[in-house]
């Protein structure tokens, strides 16, 4: 088998100048012959004995349990599943994780398991392919015979062509259908590919990026500022691709969702500004759901409004903590929830490891469990339960623990408590250890989950040696699996497949279906009526599919009194490429916020002229509130904002500037024209507006790319109003050392006496040394019992740091349910030796000024200047041509107990008081 180096590109010009024909078809052929290797049996073996978590320890819904359908030897380390029509479970194992890359020489697998006498257990497990290249893949997705690996830099199709189950090269198919996705071997990089109800594929990429080319030939660039970090092998600038337009003219951030047809053609984004979204699932009725992890303590599940950003990344590709605002909460900074241009954050629920996720629809957890998105919390060792619930333009979502090893609230082994040191609790039944990396609906209507069963969960890191896992399946009592019969050769066969609980298994009945054409409608009108409103959902997709009768069905069900009905009839036709502005008009005014968002998302990318009447119509329907649905316009308007503007302006008559209601500043703040330049500068000096409207005008003209909207606000900061003027500083600043540093305004920055680097006097801060050794133990502090009325008193030595109820700055993590979330033991360890685990997002950076100064502190900003906050809470804004060099401090920047001069009675009263803050 070849060098691991035969699958890297020289570099990211590979993926703009692609190398001549006769080279590329060399090098196709070089890998095929030392890549390809049919494996038969896996020579590599675990070091040491396999483990689990027993299934008896499981909570989940009544009436369901909890078995085990597999485990080491039959499988490793699963990062990824999927479940093909004949109730085989396909596998992507992680052996070579991260910093074990090679600890399965042969590479990694795709595994087959197989229950093949029905009795609820596989009995049989083999390799479907192995190769050197693969390093630990996170997604595999079966469609009939194709299998998708996830591999970065490429997407790798291969087609079993003689349905042995087992890659050959001699005989099947290779390819790489797409390729240029950062980063092979990290967990922020290519993941799943799934088939959507619309017969498309959707697949995402975390914040790693990537540029890649589809079959159509449109290249797509997905920068921002995360680059090099976390390890892994990198193969596009992310940095140099942040800011560029694509080839669909639109500009897209590191961390997306991409639909495509299942040819690598006609590639879409339609999401974008994740952290790392480890995979997503699509409804039935086109909805798109994702989880995210984050810088704790804000991960998140939501619905991904189309085409929007979930805000990680600003427009220009910089990370949120460059344009946090004053006092404002972590998690509406992290995903940026008060800017323009940001999709709703739905459910922050804290620290986590979010993984796979999936929406059950219909099978054998019946009607109750109809419905439910369950996403994996390898962290938190849960799998949480959503039933999503429309609520505007975006869904209520109510969580709860569906699938739970771990009651007592506490965790270990995670970013947000630390993280752990040390290989411990592998007892049978540790809560603590079930970390679920996929969860997916089989083909018999079950719920399956990988477990990767490890101490550790995120940091780059793992360690199990054992690599232990297995697959648990959820399940009535006492459930007999039954796989129904699809034969993709029939009508009737595909109608089953397209019934199928299992997703990818319904994508190969909507291609039969299609495949067949006018033959297929009176089945598919009869699917249409299922009363299950999920499957009735899948028939309506395939309508303008059929032919003439089949279009005019779909637009019948335009009418149709069930707004899922007519909300999916709408996306059918515009997913299949059908003229769709005559009933964008006609569903412009509908009584369903969810269909107004949609109407106006179609119509993104369409000319002004066109769009603007019927954007005018979906404005009026706002609220005034619902941000999901002001986005949506927004999202309508990009690249023709000022176009759509002007015509919002001239339709709903808000009259002169001072007039505006609330409604029409929220739209103007949204679009961000440059034709509202003047009104928004007379609003912010109009005395008659009370302060919050003319800040809010301040705030809008800071999001115009413009460098008249700076000059604006220039001249705003000119007022005698104090509240107004310091809002103008503080953006003029905020933007001017930032998205609008390329207008050049720093002499008139230093005119204004709002940043001068020549006058700025740095204050110079070392942060002590770690002591030796400390006094006391974390164990001499948790046998004691503490007091939390005196440990209130003692946590205002923390002020310095840390925000207490309202006081104090928030240069340490925030502390409001800090210990709940973690616990005594690891908030003891955290007070006791906070070097021992720095809190992931608050490594410290020594600055090493040109005058052989020093400044120790959290960087906020990595622009120019740089800004940082140090001990106390102090903020500098240091010049870069100050610096001499910067490098991480690789320890805490908290003082421990010993130099806080706490004793362990005093840690112990800390606690006590921080488990009621």
């Amino acid at each position: 088998m070849g060098k691991l180096n035969l699958l890297k590109f020289p570099g990211r010009n590979a993926f703009r100048d692609p190398y001549p024909a006769h080279v590329m078809k060399t090098r196709a052929s070089i890998l095929l012959v030392a890549c390809l290797t049919p494996v038969m049996a896996d020579e590599w073996k675990a070091p040491k004995p396999a483990d689990k978590v027993a299934a008896n320890h499981f909570h989940v819904p009544e009436g369901l349990e909890v078995t085990v359908w597999a485990s080491t030897p039959d499988l490793y380390n699963p990062t990824n599943m999927d479940i093909d029509a004949e109730g085989r479970i396909w596998v992507a194992e992680g052996v070579n994780y991260r910093g074990h890359n090679g600890r399965r020489p042969d590479g990694d697998r795709i595994v087959v398991l197989q229950d093949t006498n029905g009795d609820g257990k596989a009995d049989k497990s083999h390799t479907f392919v192995q190769e050197k290249g693969l390093v630990a893949p996170l997604g595999v997705g079966v469609f009939d015979n194709v299998v998708i690996v996830s591999q970065p830099p490429d997407l790798i199709k291969y087609t079993d062509v003689n349905r042995d189950l087992v890659f050959d090269p001699a005989v099947d198919k290779r390819e790489v259908l797409l390729t240029g996705f950062n980063a092979r071997n990290h967990d922020h990089s290519l993941h799943s590919v799934t088939g959507g109800p619309d017969g498309k594929w959707y697949f995402n990429n975390g914040n790693c990026g990537a540029e890649f080319t589809d079959k159509s030939g449109k290249t797509f660039r997905m920068g921002g500022d995360y680059y090099k970090d976390g390890g892994g092998d990198w193969f596009v600038n992310t940095r140099e691709l942040a800011g560029k337009k694509s080839d669909d003219g639109f500009m897209w951030t590191a961390g997306f969702s991409v639909r495509m047809n299942p040819d690598g053609t006609n590639a879409e984004i339609i999401g974008h500004g994740y952290r790392n979204s480890f995979e997503h699932c699509t409804t039935s009725l086109g909805e798109l759901f994702q989880n995210d992890n984050d810088d704790p303590p804000a991960c998140r599940t939501s619905y991904v409004l189309e085409y929007g950003s979930a805000g990680y990344f600003t427009r220009e590709g910089k990370f949120y903590r460059t344009v946090k605002r004053p006092n404002q909460d972590h998690g509406r900074n992290h995903w940026r929830q008060d800017d323009p241009g940001t999709f709703d954050v739905g459910d922050i629920y804290g620290g986590g490891s979010p993984t796979g996720i999936v929406f059950y629809e219909n099978g054998a957890l019946g009607p109750k469990q109809a419905g439910t998105l369950l996403s994996c919390e390898a962290a938190r060792n849960v799998i949480f339960g959503y039933q999503p619930e429309p609520q505007g333009a975006t869904y209520k979502m109510d969580r709860t623990d569906w699938m739970t090893s771990n009651t007592t609230g506490e965790f270990d082994g995670a970013d947000f408590t630390g993280g752990s040191k040390k290989e411990e609790n592998r007892e049978d039944g540790s809560p603590m250890l079930f970390r679920p990396s996929d969860v997916a609906v089989g083909a018999d209507g079950a719920v399956y989950v990988t477990d990767w069963f490890d101490p550790r969960v995120g940091g780059h890191g793992d360690m199990d040696e054992s690599c232990s896992g297995t697959i648990y399946r959820v399940a009535p009592k006492n459930f007999r699996p039954r796989n129904p019969k699809v034969d993709l050769n029939t009508i009737p066969g595909c109608v089953t497949a397209l019934k199928s609980p299992a997703i990818n298994v319904r994508w190969t009945g909507f291609e039969g279906l299609k495949a067949k054409g006018e033959a297929a409608l009176p089945a598919l009108l009869e699917v249409t009526k299922d009363k299950d409103p999920w499957i009735s959902a899948r028939g309506i997709w395939l309508l303008p599919y059929l032919g003439t009768k089949g279009e005019e069905a779909c637009k019948e069900l335009l009418s149709a009194k069930d707004t899922r009905q007519r909300l999916v009839a709408y996306k059918a036709l515009k997913r299949a490429g059908k003229d769709i502005l005559p009933y964008a008009e006609k569903l412009a005014s509908d009584p369903s916020p969810a269909v107004r968002r949609d109407v106006a998302l179609s119509l993104r990318g369409q000319p002004a002229d066109k769009s603007a009447p019927i954007l005018v119509t979906v404005a009026k329907g706002w609220d005034g509130k619902d941000k999901n649905y002001l986005e949506s316009i927004g999202l309508a308007a990009e690249n023709q904002e000022n176009e759509v503007w002007t015509a919002l302006k001239s339709a709903l008559s808000p009259g002169d500037a001072k007039s505006w209601n609330d409604a029409f500043a929220k739209l103007t703040w949204r679009l961000w024209p440059s034709a509202a330049i003047a009104d928004l500068k007379a609003r912010a000096l109009d005395s008659a507006l009370n302060d919050d409207a003319r800040k809010f005008a301040c705030e809008s003209l800071s999001f115009i790319d413009d460098r008249a909207a700076a000059d604006a606000l220039f001249d705003v900061a000119g007022t005698d109003n104090a509240a107004v003027k310091a809002e103008a500083m503080n953006w003029l600043f905020m933007r001017g050392t930032g998205a609008w540093a390329k207008f050049g305004m720093q002499d008139e920055l230093k005119k204004r006496g709002i940043y001068d680097p020549d006058k700025i006097v740095l204050t110079e801060a070392i942060f002590p040394g770690k002591p030796e050794k400390t006094n006391f133990t974390v164990a001499d502090v948790t046998k004691l019992k503490g007091d939390a009325t005196k440990g209130k008193a003692t946590a205002q030595r923390c002020v310095m740091c840390h925000q207490l109820e309202g006081v104090g700055p928030s240069y340490g993590p925030d502390l409001k349910g800090w210990v709940s979330r973690q616990g005594a033991e690891m908030a003891a360890k955290a007070i006791v030796d906070p070097s021992a685990e720095i809190a992931h997002g608050f490594d410290g950076t020594a600055i090493n000024l040109k005058d052989n100064r020093w400044i120790d502190g959290l960087v906020r900003s990595n622009g120019d200047p740089v800004i940082v906050t140090t001990q106390g809470g102090l903020t500098q804004m240091v010049p870069r041509d100050r610096i001499a060099g910067m490098r991480g401090m690789g320890r805490s920047l908290m003082l421990n107990a010993d130099q806080l001069g706490l004793s362990a009675q005093d840690v112990a009263d800390v606690i006590a008081w921080l488990k009621t803050y």
